[in-house]
């Protein structure tokens, strides 16, 4: 990627996938990322569980009732977790690390999409929260904030259109600007 402004034009959603799977050179740099993001007082207090097995993607596919069936299709999701105990602003920490993990992906050329598990629940009324934690026996103090489904792109996407920032959105020096 040419620049950071570059970057964040073009990283979008992508809820398409090849069949092609990641390297182990490619986990690690997208591991690397989320290690290397900051957290409160440094605290920390995120985990990943990084699933690259088929059948765990497909189940973790039905996380949401809706908005969560590509992950079956993507070469890698990673469960971003978090100690509540640990630090006050671990959906913060946990969304800044989730964050850094998608750029990371586009940096590499490589389609990501965040699926929001937090607050959310299943087609059949069971929080997502619970549902991951039964499929990835995850220890009960940790809470799942997103999955990051990320793969081979399986579609170009045009880069953001600057024609849409929405510029009545910024306020200077106090709500309303005047």
């Amino acid at each position: 990627m040419e620049s950071f402004s570059d970057l964040i034009k073009k990283r979008r959603s992508m809820r398409k996938f090849t069949k092609e799977d990641l390297t182990q050179e490619q986990v690690v740099a997208l591991m690397k990322a989320a290690l290397m993001a900051p957290a409160s007082k440094r605290s920390n207090s995120w985990q990943f569980i990084v699933v690259d097995d088929k059948e765990k993607l497909k189940e973790l596919s039905f996380c949401k009732e809706q908005a969560s069936q590509f992950i079956a299709d993507a070469a890698l999701a990673v469960v971003v977790t978090a100690d509540p105990l640990a630090s006050d602003v671990w959906i913060e920490d946990a969304a800044i690390t989730s964050i850094y993990l998608q750029l990371q992906a586009e940096d590499m050329g490589l389609g990501s999409c965040w699926v929001q598990v937090r607050e959310r629940f299943t087609a059949a009324g069971v929080p997502s929260n619970e549902y991951v934690h039964e499929v990835l026996d995850i220890p009960l103090q940790l809470q799942v904030l997103s999955v990051i489904a990320i793969g081979h792109k399986g579609m170009e996407r045009k880069p953001f259109d600057e024609d849409h920032l929405q510029w009545e959105k910024i306020h200077l020096n106090k709500y309303g600007g005047k």
